[in-house]
């Protein structure tokens, strides 16, 4: 898995060293672990998916992660992507929509033994102020547009990573970087495929 993900461009030593390290197969559902190592997505509980390893690592790379770097994450899913940070050393707050999924990702993720790792149940689009601000915030679900309160939270210096679109728009995974004056950037990395980032009930 890891040689495909470097085959296909990815660098950062930090990454690619988690990305084997973390075993996926403990984030996939049983029917599912054949083919955990595969370059795909894959279905897991509640309609979600856990990402392709390759836009995982893609991802992850494009916050420059370091250990002792502040993340939030949005979209914990079944905990993968917040392993892999956690792996690096990355303090990782993630936060998830559905209950269910933000139990069981925070069992499995202490069970693991990723200790640095804070899963809330909530909505992503209201970010996690008191833990703000941001070094780095990862989205693993599509907002139609980048939502203000993530790009409020990031710190000066941050980077952002999200896959932006509508749900039946082709969507495009987006880095933002926010410099030391709070000024914003963005660009375009590639077009992806990702679930609808949904909103807490108001």
């Amino acid at each position: 898995m890891v040689r495909a993900i470097a085959a296909e461009g990815v660098r950062d030593s930090a990454t690619l060293t988690a990305m084997r390290l973390v075993p996926r197969h403990e984030f996939v559902p049983l029917a599912q672990r054949e083919l955990a190592y595969a370059d795909r997505a894959l279905p897991i509980d509640q309609g979600q998916t856990i990402s392709q390893p390759y836009i995982v690592a893609v991802m992850t790379e494009a916050i420059r992660p370091h250990a002792g770097l502040n993340v939030l994450e949005v979209g914990t899913g079944s905990g993968y992507q917040a392993a892999v940070l956690a792996q690096i050393g990355c303090r990782v707050h993630s936060i998830e929509l559905i209950g269910a999924l933000a139990d069981s990702a925070r069992s499995r993720l202490a069970r693991l033994g990723y200790d640095s790792v804070e899963v809330r149940h909530g909505d992503g689009y209201l970010g996690w102020p008191e833990a703000a601000p941001f070094d780095a915030i990862v989205v693993t679900a599509a907002p139609d547009s980048m939502p203000p309160a993530l790009v409020e939270q990031l710190a000066p210096g941050g980077r952002l990573v999200a896959p932006v679109g509508g749900e039946n728009q082709v969507q495009q995974l987006t880095l933002l970087e926010k410099d030391a004056q709070g000024n914003v950037t963005r660009r375009t990395l590639l077009p992806v495929q990702f679930i609808p980032m949904r909103r807490g009930k108001r």
